[in-house]
This record gives C-alpha cells, structure tokens and sequence, in this order.
C-alpha cells in the first residue's frame, strides 16, 4: 500500500512537472495569437474609434477561418498526440502531410473570397458605410496571410503533440515583437492622421509577419524529426489513417464552425445595434480573451498528456490525469475572473471610447468576469480531454443545440423584438458557457472519452 501510494505521488509530480512544461509555452503562443489581430485592433484605436472597429469587424472573416484551422488542427493533434505515445513518428509525418493539405485547401478559398468580395462580406457585420469603406481595405490586403497561415498552424500543432512547444512559442514571440513595431512605425511614423492608409499598411505588416513565420517553419522542419511529405513521394497515405483523420476531425470541425458561426451571428446583431456597442465589444473581447489564455493552455497541454497515455494504453493514468485537469481549470478560471475585475479601472482609463461606449464597456467587463469560469471548465473537458480520447462528436451537439437553438434566438429577440438595453443584450449572448457546463460535467463522469484510438499501421496496410 504505502508502495502504491508513493508510485501515485510520483505519476501526479510526474505529470505536473510535463503539464507545466507545455502549458506554459502553449498558453504564451495563444496568447501570443489572440494579440495578433489585437494589437493591430488596438494600435489603430489611437488613430480613431471607427478604424479601431471596422478592423474589428473584418477581424470575424479571419476568426471564421481561424475555426476551420482549430478543427483541422485539433483532429491532427488528437491522433498526432496518441501515435506520439506509439512513438510512431512515421504515421504522424503522414498526418501532418493530410493536415497541411486540408489547411491549404479552406485557405484558398478564403483567399479567394475575401479579396474578391470584401465589400459583400463587412455589409454583413454592419450598415456603416465608413466602417465597410476600412475594413474592406484591411480584408484585401490581410487575405494573402491566409494562403501561409494554416499550414505554419498545422507544423505547430503537431509539435506540440510531441510535447515540443517551445519553438512554435520562441517564433510566435519574435513574430509578434515584429508586428508591434512594424504597426507603430506605420501609425505614428509613416501614416500618422490617415487612418485608411495605415489600416492597409497595418494589414501589409501582419502578412509579413506571417510569410517570416512560415519560413521558420520550413527551416525547422529540414532540420527536425518531422518534415513535409509530399503524398505518393515514397508511399501512399494509408486509407485507414486518412479515414481517421476524417472521422475525428470533422465533428471537431463542426463544432468549431457551429460555435464559431454562432459567435460570428451574434457580432452581427451587436454590429447593427450601435456603433458604440461595437467599439465596447470590441475591448471586452481583447480582455476577456487575454485573461483565459493560460485556461486554453491547461486544456491544449493536458489533452497532449492524456492523448499521449491512452496512445501508450495507460488508460487509469489518463483518467487521473484528466481529473487534475478539471481541478486546474477551475482554479484558473476564478483567477481569469479575479483579473478582468481588477485591471477593469485601467482599462476603462486607457481606451479612448465615448461616454456611451465606455459604460457598456464597463457592464461588459463585470460579465466576462463570470463568464470565464464556466468557460475555463468548459474548454479544458469539450475541447481538451473529451478531444484527447476521440469523443469529438459531444461538443458539436452541445453547441448547436445551446448555440443556434437558444442563445441565437434569445439574442436576436433581445436585441430587434425587445429592444432591451445592450448591456443586458451582451448578458444573453454571454449565457452559453453556462448551459453547457453541468452537461459538459455529466459527460465527463461517464468516462466514455478514455479510448486508445491509434491503429498498427503496418497491420492496417
């Protein structure tokens, strides 16, 4: 007994030291990719409230593809994290080959789109001509990042399942210094006054960034275990493996596109609310999204580390492991609240909105405090550890039925039938994350998520 009880001690130190040893790194890198498209959102509020918003909105096309990258990706890391624990580097070149065409493919058409029909796409989110005058010339540009960007993702994702996050947080770091500094150098320097010019200049610098991202990419992959294959070069991708793929990603995809289609809708209701609801929005989602940053990383490490152990057949230290995943989540969803209470003084000092504004800002705040610890708990169960063991099919039923059957319709009321203030519009909208939690929690106890999904590919041949 007193043998088993220290083995169990050395497993959850064990376990721990590998979480903190990927959350940090992964949680920097979502951070690091949430202030992508925030710095240039913010940097371009010192120039003026309707340039800070038109990018805003244009910012929805680059999210809905952002979500089709998230379900390709998560589907690669669901089997590139089990085979990692078969230690079958083989099989996860040839997914990281599947997932690289897939990203390419989505991103192409929305290269095509965006750069074509700009205009079409911001009439969408708003009926303001001067905001669709901005952000179309923001999506024009922007959309040549799209050809690079899900392929760079796809190369991260699946280091990160071999518990290698380091080098996608080093470039993602370095990258976005570059961005930063490239923005004020247009804003300040170069288009000080002009905000159409520096919206495009701004627009110009992230695809750059993107271009000098991909290129690490290409150079670490020469260099590394893992490299881009061409399919059929020296063997054709197994069936099974690309049925697999399919078969784990596409409920991923769904969901993401479910939820992320839903999120979209209701910018699209806020956008034609007010202005100034834009613009409060719009801040509050750059807070809230940098106080769950390091939620995400608990719930990408720790499905790494469990899709690992069921890949190994260690199904009980999953189990476990996942529990402690629950616990964590909890604690640092408390703590993402705690924070968006105590920076919102700065924040409502810093940013330069209108009284209006400013006052739906600051109710806006008070609910993503509460907001993300349901969010928190949600994220590391549906989209990390239900993930890891291939139950990727929960998480697409749980949001279309919350998302387009209640909160869709209720925010929609609220805001065209009822008429209700915006503040209480954003407390609607904002209910999601509660409803599914006790479901989500329900799911989790039946343990049906510990599954080793991997094949012998040999045998499979």
């Amino acid at each position: 007994m007193p043998g088993s009880l220290h083995l169990a001690s050395e497993n959850e130190k064990s376990f721990n030291r590998q979480l903190v040893g990927l959350v940090i790194p992964i949680a920097l890198q979502n951070l690091i990719s949430a202030l992508v498209m925030t710095v240039d959102v913010v940097m371009l509020g010192f120039i003026s409230q309707s340039a800070m918003s038109a990018v805003s909105l244009a910012g929805q096309i680059t999210f809905v593809l952002t979500l089709f990258y998230m379900g390709l990706t998560t589907g690669a890391g669901i089997l590139a994290a089990q085979y990692w624990g078969k230690k079958d580097l083989k099989t996860i070149e040839r997914v990281l080959s599947i997932g690289c065409i897939c990203t390419f493919i989505v991103s192409l058409i929305f290269f095509a789109i965006s750069l074509s029909m700009p205009g079409r796409l911001m009439g969408f989110f708003t009926n303001d001509m001067e905001l669709i005058r901005y952000g179309s010339s923001f999506l024009r540009v922007i959309s040549f990042s799209y050809l690079i960007t899900g392929i760079s993702q796809m190369y991260f994702t699946v280091l990160r399942s071999m518990e290698n996050a380091r080098f996608s947080a080093w470039i993602s770091s370095l990258c976005l210094i570059l961005n930063i500094l490239l923005n004020a150098l247009f804003i300040f320097v170069v288009y000080p006054g002009m905000p159409e010019k520096a919206i495009v200049a701004v627009a110009l610098s992230t695809v750059l960034v993107r271009f000098i991202e991909f290129g690490c990419c290409m150079v670490h992959s020469a260099r590394g275990d893992i490299k881009f294959i061409i399919p059929l070069r020296d063997a054709a991708i197994p069936r099974h493996l690309l049925k697999d793929f399919m078969n784990y990603t596409l409920p991923v995809q769904g969901n993401y596109i479910v939820w992320g289609c839903a999120l979209t809708a209701t910018a699209a209701i806020i956008g034609h609310v007010s202005a100034d609801m834009v613009a409060a929005n719009s801040v509050a989602s750059v807070v809230k999204n940098l106080a769950i940053v390091l939620c995400g990383g608990i719930a990408s490490g720790g499905s790494v580390l469990i899709g690992k152990y069921l890949g190994n057949g260690d199904i009980e230290r999953a189990k476990r492991a996942g529990n402690r995943m629950n616990a964590y989540a909890l604690v640092f969803g408390v703590l993402a609240g705690a924070t968006i209470l105590l920076i919102k003084p700065v924040v409502l000092q810093v940013v330069n909105l209108n009284a209006q504004a400013q006052s739906d800002l600051n109710g806006m705040l008070l609910i993503c405090a509460y907001y993300c610890i349901a969010k928190s708990i949600n994220s590391t169960t549906i989209g990390g550890i239900f993930c890891a063991g291939g139950d990727s099919r929960f998480g697409f039923w749980c949001d279309a039925i919350v998302m387009w059957g209640v909160i869709l319709p209720l925010g929609y009321m609220s805001a065209f039938v009822w008429h209700l203030p915006p503040i209480w519009i954003y407390a609607v909208i904002c209910l999601d994350e509660m409803m599914k939690l006790p479901v989500a929690l329900i799911r989790y106890r039946q343990y049906k998520w510990l599954k080793n999904i991997t094949r012998d590919m040999a045998q499979a041949s």
